[in-house]
């Protein structure tokens, strides 16, 4: 096979590869850089466009909207899956982040049969602490390159060992040797705030799977908006063609149906009582956005105090209730999407100044506040639609 490895499971139950007689399908699964750069060689000599999803597993319905949308415009998608211990300070959530291979698999064959896509899947959920299993009678390693070069979906599914070769400490970047990419301004605020090490972590991880795959568009939920917009600056500042800054797209964040609570792998963490307490932050983002969209003269900082009044209030609902649940606000800021600067004066003035130098007027207000153990993000755009 030309020293490509690809690592299967019939997620039909059945032996060997390709297509059962109920039109299941397999995944390729591409644990290397060599697997990964034939296969993106292949590509490029084919002429074929390449999506790119980077994920870190624990997968739900945000992640396949992105994924859809990548099969809907691409031939090919890569989705990439990998836990970065640097985007994790030490005293955060890495081992206990949510690893759920099975179900991730699951929704992968529903997506599937919907897009009538190729698939096979890894016999190790790779990034660190995830139990290795040994293949059996139903898994295949070594597919052969038809499997891969037939499936418009791959998965990039490397090891530590595969991003960062230097090794070493990853979370303590104190003691870590090697490169960093480090967002300047725009990493410092917000989220670079709360979790300082935070950004540093994903343009580090981002530079290399965005140098391993070399996409053609790559694509990022709405929910974790500061991320995305930082990711497109990098693009932007570091001169990077695969993918070009405007190749890279923002899709609206998915929701639940009921409480429009947006959709996070860390949700999984949530008790029942806490969970009904954390669409809090979304109730509070759409009465500052409703102030937002009055046209009145306003301020920032009165579009703040609304979201931050919505929070007090629950946060008084939930004790007068001794419901036993913890409700804490972290932030809330109304910012500039392209300067990430805050918006704290009148936004009339904001607009005008704003319109006199041709440049959009579009907003977005953002925050987060802890339910229990947990720490929830969202955003909503004032003015503006991404992608």
């Amino acid at each position: 096979m030309d020293g490509i490895r690809s690592d299967r499971i019939d997620l039909s139950g059945k032996e060997g590869s390709g297509i059962d007689g109920k039109g299941s399908r397999e995944i390729p699964i591409l644990r290397t850089l060599e697997a990964l750069r034939k296969w993106r060689n292949d590509a490029r000599i084919r002429g074929l466009e390449v999506g790119c999803i980077p994920t870190m597993g624990a997968l739900h319905e945000g992640h396949l909207n992105l994924i859809k949308t990548s099969l809907s415009r691409h031939p090919l998608t890569v989705m990439t899956l990998f836990v970065n211990p640097m985007q994790f300070a030490p005293s955060e959530d890495l081992l206990s982040y949510p690893r759920t291979f099975e179900s991730d698999l699951n929704l992968l064959q529903t997506l599937l049969h919907t897009s009538q896509s190729h698939t096979t899947t890894t016999d190790t959920f790779p990034g660190p602490d995830y139990p290795k299993t040994t293949p059996t009678s139903s898994q295949s390693l070594g597919a052969d390159a038809g499997d891969i070069k037939e499936s418009p979906l791959v998965i990039f599914a490397p090891t530590n060992d595969v991003m960062y070769p230097l090794r070493g400490e990853l979370q303590d970047l104190r003691r870590y040797k090697g490169v960093t990419v480090d967002m300047k301004g725009g990493g410092d605020v917000m989220e670079g705030v709360s979790r300082p090490q935070f950004f540093t972590g994903v343009a580090t991880i981002c530079t290399k799977l965005f140098n391993a795959v070399e996409p053609s568009h790559a694509y990022f939920g709405q929910k974790d908006i500061q991320q995305a917009l930082l990711l497109r600056v990098l693009l932007t500042d570091l001169l990077v063609s695969h993918p070009l800054p405007h190749n890279l797209h923002i899709l609206p964040t998915t929701r639940d149906p009921i409480d429009h609570l947006a959709l996070s792998s860390r949700n999984a963490y949530l008790t029942p009582p806490e969970r009904a307490v954390a669409p809090v932050l979304y109730q509070a983002l759409t009465a500052a956005s409703k102030l937002w969209d009055t046209g009145t003269d306003i301020s920032g900082e009165d579009i703040i105090s609304t979201a931050t009044s919505v929070i007090a209030d629950e946060r008084q609902r939930i004790s007068i209730n001794e419901q036993g649940v913890e409700l804490r606000h972290d932030y809330i800021e109304v910012f500039d999407p392209e300067t990430f600067e805050p918006i704290r004066s009148s936004v009339n003035v904001w607009k005008k100044k704003r319109r006199d130098m041709g440049q959009s007027t579009g907003a977005v207000i953002a925050g987060a506040v802890w339910v229990g153990r947990t720490r929830l993000i969202d955003n909503l755009l004032l003015g503006w639609e991404v992608d």
